[in-house]
């Protein structure tokens, strides 16, 4: 028995060798189509890879039933959006605390949560340029400008960390990248609408 979304498939599990290949047909068979696969169960029981083409060694011999649970990529997204908002949050919390950590003198403890920050910042710009290429999203002036904003300020933080000048970072942080930052509220509420209205039209 193989189910995606509470529905039967029809598909029979005995036609296949292993279970990539029964997971593989449910694919091409387009169920899955614009929905990110959240959770699949194999014998009522939880299945992840713990590593690549795993379901590749699991003989159909050994699986009774297939669950496969799934959302909409425009529900994922919406779900990652209100994840983001929160990121802003810890980066403007992480920002503080280096900024803290350089006018108190502790350097060490300083740079590595700023190395931290950085890696957060990183990721949270790329899985916005996702999120706007997946949808499609219109330019925004508000995007453009926070996206440049954060992008200059990298630059000139860079420049600061080579000099070691901590307290000129401390106040880069405080004073430019925090509010840089509270920016992207916005931008994410943005975002959160258009591709609310993506899904609409």
């Amino acid at each position: 028995m193989i189910v995606v979304d509470g529905r039967e498939t029809g598909i029979s599990i005995q036609n296949y060798g292993n279970l990539e290949e029964l997971l593989v047909k449910v694919v091409e068979d387009g169920r899955l189509e614009g929905r990110v696969v959240t959770d699949v169960y194999v014998n009522k029981e939880a299945f992840s890879e713990i590593y690549p083409h795993q379901a590749e060694d699991i003989d159909i011999s050994e699986v009774e039933s297939v669950e496969i649970k799934t959302v909409a990529v425009s529900e994922m997204a919406i779900s990652i959006t209100r994840e983001l908002y929160k990121v802003v949050t810890l980066m403007d919390h992480g920002a503080r605390r280096v900024a803290d950590l350089f006018r108190q003198a502790d350097d060490g403890e300083a740079l590595e949560v700023y190395q931290d920050l950085l890696d957060v910042t990183r990721d949270f710009m790329s899985m916005i340029g996702v999120l706007r290429g997946e949808f499609s999203l219109k330019d925004h002036a508000d995007f453009n400008t926070a996206a440049e904003d954060v992008s200059g300020l990298f630059t000139e933080m860079l420049e600061v960390l080579e000099n070691e000048d901590w307290i000129l970072l401390a106040d880069l942080l405080e004073y430019e990248f925090i509010p840089a930052v509270s920016r992207w509220k916005k931008v994410i509420a943005d975002l959160r609408e258009e591709i609310k209205e993506s899904v609409r039209s």
